[in-house]
């Protein structure tokens, strides 16, 4: 029953999707090109490109296919999966233009008409109105040369739809440029204050600089490490936190595109844990390469600081491999009468880090939603998209994340790097 569910939801999926192209097709390519012509058999041949090198993008970078084919495909895969999203959206919107012509693109002049009617005395009048708008066989008036002369409705509804098109087109570009832009320049700083109840007055101001979500992989790699560390270090943290999400791919591709990470600088130094990703290419080598560093992974372990306790945990991705979270192992034996910090890349394991007693938990993992509208499916799935909330005892934040999966855009969802400065009801 359980592969019966799987197969009817991915029927599901597959069919929904299908469809949504299906109407892209038909907005941008059939609607805006004359049937039989050269145009709409090369729009239609562009228009299909898209989603292949999409869907060869992501099957690339799941199969582990050899780096540089991963790099070939990536950027023009992934770009087209957020250009397709918004041009359905935009094209979703132009439905408003066609409402509102209606009646223009269908109306026919009628001092055209009764012109046409008297010069050819009335003969052949109702035969040429017929001619204009021949159906095709999916019940839809298609577009055809126009003779000279011609001023019927098709000729309006050619207009009307290339206009359409055009306008979804250049919003969606606009969109998605602006978008890569915001994550190629790199991340933004964002400051905030969490008091602490259990935290001593000689820890008040002591600055966390959060960093989630960077996605090394075929898109993004030496150059926007050394971005991110730039900005990190610009911050002057007392500690780092890498909360997961740091690669996508083996370290055998990727060594070169971590390397900056060696010039992260902390008076308490930078510390590492895994997200779902990690485990997607192996998690225990990136583990020991994030070491050869200088970062110190937390693998549901804790070290005392001078001020709190430090702990973190796997991420849930782990549990297939018997490498999950062990939130007893991290915080099970410590003094609850210390502050705590927790690192958690998934937000959802909130509810066991309030019954461990801990006092602050740094995830990140929704990447805000990344691409709008997305973020509303994002906040379904986790218990805070982003920033920071409470739960019982214990305040959550999470961090939109430094990088970008899949498609290297963000709209709606900005990067940033989080400095936390831990406040002492006691200063």
């Amino acid at each position: 029953m359980a592969t019966l569910r799987i197969v009817l939801i991915l029927l599901g999926v597959a069919a929904v999707l299908g469809g949504l192209l299906w109407y892209v097709w038909r907005r941008v390519v059939r609607d805006t090109t004359v049937k039989g012509s050269r145009g709409r058999r090369l729009g239609t041949a562009a228009y299909a490109a898209g989603p292949l090198l999409m869907f060869a993008a992501l099957a690339a970078e799941r199969t582990g296919a050899p780096f540089l084919l991963q790099q070939i495909l990536a950027w023009p895969g992934f770009l087209w999966m957020a250009f397709a999203l918004y041009l359905l959206l935009a094209l979703l919107v132009g439905e408003l233009v066609w409402l509102f012509l209606r009646g223009w693109v269908t109306a026919r002049p009628a001092l055209e008409d009764e012109a046409r009617s008297a010069e050819e005395g009335g003969k052949g009048a109702q035969p040429h109105r017929e001619a204009a708008a021949q159906p095709d066989q999916e019940g839809d008036t298609e577009p055809r040369p126009r003779q000279e002369g011609d001023t019927g409705a098709l000729p309006r509804r050619l207009f009307v739809a290339r206009t359409v098109a055009a306008g979804a087109a250049t919003v969606a570009a606009a969109t998605v440029g602006y978008g890569t832009y915001g994550v190629l320049r790199g991340p933004r700083v964002k400051r905030i204050t969490v008091p602490l109840a259990k935290l001593p007055r000689a820890a008040h101001g002591f600055r966390i600089a959060v960093v989630s979500d960077i996605h090394l992989g075929p898109v993004l790699g030496e150059s926007f490490a050394r971005r991110v560390v730039d900005t990190v270090n610009s911050t002057q943290p007392d500690l780092i936190a890498i909360v997961g999400d740091l690669v996508d791919g083996d370290v055998e591709d990727l060594a070169g595109a971590a390397r900056p990470l060696a010039d992260l600088r902390a008076r308490h130094g930078a510390y590492f844990v895994t997200g779902n990703h990690e485990y997607f290419s192996g998690a225990e080598q990136w583990v020991e390469h994030v070491r050869s560093l200088g970062l110190r992974p937390l693998e549901n372990a804790r070290t005392e600081l001078p001020y709190f306790d430090l702990a973190g945990v796997n991420d849930v991705q782990g549990e297939e491999d018997g490498q999950g979270p062990d939130f007893a192992k991290a915080l099970g034996d410590r003094d609850r009468r210390r502050a705590s910090v927790l690192l958690a890349h998934q937000p959802v394991v909130v509810h066991d880090a309030v019954e461990h007693g801990v006092d602050l938990q740094l995830s990140g993992h929704t990447h805000g939603g990344q691409l709008w509208p997305n973020n509303f499916l994002a906040d379904l799935a986790n218990p805070t998209l982003a920033g920071l909330e409470r739960y019982g005892d214990t305040q959550l934040y999470v961090t939109r994340g430094a990088g970008a999966w899949g498609p290297p855009v963000r709209v709606g969802a900005p990067s940033d790097v989080t400095v936390v400065e831990l406040a002492s009801p006691r200063a």
